[in-house]
């Protein structure tokens, strides 16, 4: 149904990755004939990671973007609309609900479900993109295991890369955690744990410059108390490289309609996939400051469109 543009769908699903191809499947196979705009990385996160090896059903383990394909397809061989670009602007006004893709196309829909993901912060360095896969992660749950016994540096400084540094402390034969600050902004417990985890060791007042190896991450070099008198540089022998200084959830363009935490993540009703907005939905890490992995994003984008379905079966 086209007038001017405009198309009238049942449900919208925005973003792809697990959250978004999972949603995508249950909400085609309900018969809700969905739509799916993939965003601007479409796969997720997960399309950054070399193999994933915590999914279920992999037993061998799985390339990231191999996994997302096969998402993809499960949710196409369904009968998913699946299109390449981005949502700009939402209207949650009222049912309903009026969303614009880029290049003005207008897309009026009974149900959304919301999947954007988030975006792991970085330091901005060129080699963190260089050795992307090959040594740098954001995730040391995802990514950790690869690096047993092996020496691997944490950059943070807040309870994310305190968390991170004891995670990885439990595989890795020593872990650097890379502060900007005299101090960690953690937690007393965390930060306690830390301190008490003898092959944890806290690099104050350091400030990444960049990283070399030939075929992947060998070491760090580093400047120690940056613009002080006494700055020196240093240099630490590590394999992997793992950023935690948080991550922005994509939540922008539905932030003046739904209720988010300080840092973005769209809330949740009580523990639901709902939100403050009736027929709006939310899936994956978008709304998940706390586990961000393949398999929970996954579950929430089942969880998502059931309640998609039951709210349409109750409209009728």
């Amino acid at each position: 149904m086209e007038q001017s543009n405009i198309e009238h769908v049942r449900c919208l699903i925005v973003g792809s990755g697990p959250a978004g191809y999972t949603a995508a499947i249950y909400a085609a196979r309900a018969n809700l004939n969905p739509v799916i705009y993939c965003g601007i990385q479409p796969g997720g996160q997960l399309t950054q990671t070399t193999t994933v090896e915590n999914f279920p059903g992999y037993p061998q383990g799985v390339d990231g973007n191999q996994m997302m394909m096969d998402l993809r397809e499960q949710a196409e061989r369904f009968g998913t609309d699946i299109r390449d670009g981005e949502i700009v602007k939402a209207d949650l006004s009222q049912a309903p609900y009026t969303l614009t893709a880029e290049g003005g196309k207008t897309i009026k829909t009974d149900t959304i479900i919301i999947a954007t993901g988030a975006s792991a912060k970085y330091l901005g360095l060129d080699d963190e993109k260089k050795y992307n896969g090959m040594g740098v992660s954001a995730c040391a749950t995802c990514d950790g295991f690869f690096y047993r016994k092996k020496n691997v540096a944490v950059v943070g400084g807040g309870d994310t890369a305190c968390e991170e540094a004891i995670y990885l402390s439990g595989l890795a034969a020593k872990v650097y955690l890379i502060v900007r600050k005299p101090y960690l902004r953690a937690s007393k417990v965390m930060q306690e744990r830390v301190m008490k985890t003898p092959n944890i060791e806290v690099l104050f007042e350091h400030n990444t410059l960049g990283l070399f190896g030939e075929n992947g991450v060998e070491g760090a070099h580093l400047v120690k108390r940056k613009g002080e008198p006494d700055e020196e540089l240093v240099d630490i022998s590590i394999d992997g490289f793992f950023l935690a200084i948080g991550h922005k959830p994509n939540s922008d363009v539905f932030k003046e309609w739904l209720d988010t935490d300080e840092v973005g993540y769209i809330k949740k009703i009580d523990g639901t996939p709902r939100t403050k907005v009736p027929g709006v939905f939310v899936a994956g890490d978008v709304a998940d400051p706390h586990y961000r992995q393949a398999i929970s994003a996954a579950g929430s984008g089942c969880q998502a469109a059931i309640e998609a379905e039951r709210y349409l079966s109750n409209m009728q």
